[in-house]
């Protein structure tokens, strides 16, 4: 396990085990939101992220945690030995977002190039403005998508590892030895 990328709904815990397995490993992580959302939430224009992805996962080890599929398939899947699937329950990843988000939002938390999460669009019923109803909505589509990859070609040539709960996720991560 050398290059790995960890994947799941908006809130299921990415950032928080792609932490553990570099530490465990000692491989570098990388964010993909923090490279994505320019300041602003300006997103990186797609060319300019697979450009950006594919020279930081260069490197012999890495640890990569975000979705992004439809911009990096072609580019970061190819070239992991490892997928981890964060696959928890919709009850799971909505108590977990909630209460990563709105700490956030009342502290003013920065996230990543001075970008903050802010109180209006947690309110929001948009999808679009608000991470709480965009994992809540999109729940279903995560889960079936990286179901159809993890039986699929594009993971065929490396290990999938599907966690189904943050127990399983624990006792997985204990028997992750460093490379």
């Amino acid at each position: 396990m050398r290059r790995v990328v960890v994947v799941g709904n908006s809130g299921s815990g990415k950032t928080t085990l792609a932490n553990a397995i570099a530490a465990r490993t000692g491989a570098p992580r990388i964010e993909l939101d923090s490279i994505f959302h320019q300041a602003n939430w300006t997103p990186m224009e797609d060319e300019a992220f697979r450009a950006e992805v594919d020279a930081r996962t260069a490197g012999e080890t890495w640890v990569v945690d975000g979705n992004y599929a439809r911009a990096l398939a072609e580019v970061l899947w190819p070239k992991a030995d490892t997928f981890v699937w964060l696959d928890y329950s919709r009850w799971v990843v909505t108590g977990r977002i909630v209460r990563r988000t709105i700490p956030r939002a009342f502290v003013g938390h920065e996230l990543w190039n001075g970008n903050r999460e802010h109180w209006r669009n947690l309110l929001s019923l948009d999808r679009q403005r608000s991470i709480i109803v965009w994992s809540v909505t999109q729940h279903g589509a995560y889960r079936a998508r990286y179901l159809a990859e993890a039986t699929g070609p594009r993971w065929s040539h490396g290990t999938v590892v599907r966690l189904r709960s943050p127990r399983h996720a624990t006792a997985w991560l204990e028997q992750v030895s460093p490379t």
